[in-house]
């Protein structure tokens, strides 16, 4: 699979600038990387189950492959009986630290697929398999790389650490934790699927929460002395999704800030008791979404939310801010990002994707990615510089999909940035 990346770039860089008169900057030898470990890696993690809160077997085996390599790995626990993986491939000392950060837990497997999700396969470009996108494809390339540069003998002062946290669909409460304890680094790449030809920059914030609304149970047989929460809830959804959030508008994101009621659930008490439908129903939840610019505070959007439920005749209900966790939504609030473009990571990394595909990368954000939250917010908020890059694929589809040429590509730009970074 391995391409004649060389003698390509070469030529690529002849044409590109040569042909302008523009002086040629000497080619490195790239860093070599085994492209079937890549692929054997992210079939064996895509063979491991690992939803969230449940990414236990995933890390038992990333533990045992870095004891394995001397990365000197750690298990982390987030939650009781609860685990991530760290692991070191330490420098000589007095150089730079470089953090690769992606997430073990995957999505829930999406309706109509055809292919059996636990038996990953390859046909042309496309890798098939379950989390492969989201994000085990990054997670295996972030691992290769790191490993090409062990290999590969070159001088590193400074520390490399493999982050694979678990929790980031929860809002990142693995990275939160990895920060807690203390591990801070000069520099991070967190390796979501937004495309190797994307050094993704920028993105939203993100808030979740739970609006509980109230009302009173009674018998069938005396309806008229109830009152549906259901139907009180479903009138708080529609204002809900009616209303105009206040804050700074972002001309890179033109579709923030943006709400979405994503759930609803109601019956009979607080639990919910959902048989006997012969009973007004007296308790219903809503679950809601809210992606946010720089300038907005979960203060302020919270303020928003309940300004709209006030107005509502006759409504009663609390908002559950931060949701417990057994709602099983987020339970971190991710902050914007917005990194500078002239950032020292930012150019290490675009150097690197041009050095290994001869293309200069989009620096920046991406729409709609930059919709989406991260890590990012974890790490920018206690001052690592950070950025996103990592291979993408049909995310939407119900057989979902990674390119397998992209996978390859961020494997050997994570092991030049290890180089640029950390050398």
């Amino acid at each position: 699979m391995s391409p004649a990346y060389l003698p390509a770039l070469t030529a690529a860089r002849a044409s590109a600038q040569g042909a302008a008169g523009l002086p040629l900057p000497p080619v490195r030898t790239p860093v070599p990387v085994n492209d079937s470990e890549v692929i054997e890696l992210t079939k064996a993690l895509a063979r491991i189950p690992s939803f969230t809160t449940e990414e236990q077997k995933v890390a038992a085996f990333l533990h045992a492959l870095f004891t394995r390599e001397g990365l000197d790995p750690e298990l982390m626990e987030v939650d009781p009986g609860r685990v991530q993986v760290i692991a070191r491939l330490k420098g000589e000392g007095g150089g730079r630290s470089l953090m690769l950060n992606g997430h073990m837990d995957i999505d829930p497997l999406p309706s109509g697929m055809t292919r059996d999700p636990w038996q990953p396969s390859i046909e042309g470009d496309r890798f098939y398999g379950a989390g492969i996108g989201n994000m085990k494809g990054g997670l295996a390339s972030m691992i290769v790389g790191t490993l090409a540069a062990k290999r590969a003998g070159f001088r590193r002062r400074g520390d490399v650490v493999l982050a694979c946290v678990v929790g980031e669909l929860q809002g990142g409460v693995g990275t939160v934790r990895l920060l807690k304890s203390g591990l801070r680094t000069d520099a991070a790449i967190v390796t979501e699927p937004h495309g190797a030809a994307n050094v993704f920059t920028k993105h939203a914030g993100v808030l979740e929460f739970a609006v509980h609304v109230l009302g009173r149970t009674a018998h069938i047989s005396r309806k008229e002395e109830g009152d549906n929460a259901i139907l009180r809830a479903g009138d708080a959804a529609v204002a809900l999704e009616a209303m105009t959030l206040s804050g700074p508008r972002d001309a890179d994101l033109p579709g923030l800030p943006r709400l979405n009621v994503g759930s609803i659930i109601g019956g009979r008490g607080r639990d919910v008791e959902l048989r006997g439908p012969n009973w007004v129903p007296d308790f219903a939840t809503l679950y809601v979404d809210v992606r946010f610019t720089q300038g907005m505070t979960p203060d302020t959007i919270l303020a928003d939310v309940r300004r709209v439920l006030d107005a509502r005749p006759g409504l009663r209900y609390e908002v559950e801010f931060p949701p417990d966790p057994k709602r099983r939504i987020l339970r971190e609030v991710m902050m914007p990002v917005s990194m500078p473009a002239d950032s020292p990571i930012v150019r290490e990394v675009a150097a690197s994707v041009q050095e290994v595909s001869g293309k200069a990368p989009h620096v920046g954000v991406v729409l709609p990615n930059g919709y989406s939250g991260n890590d990012t917010s974890h790490l920018a908020a206690v001052g690592i510089p950070c950025l996103l890059y990592g291979p993408s694929g049909d995310m939407d589809g119900a057989d979902r999909w990674t390119s397998v040429s992209q996978m390859l590509t961020c494997t050997r730009v994570y092991a030049d940035v290890i180089r640029r970074v950390c050398g």
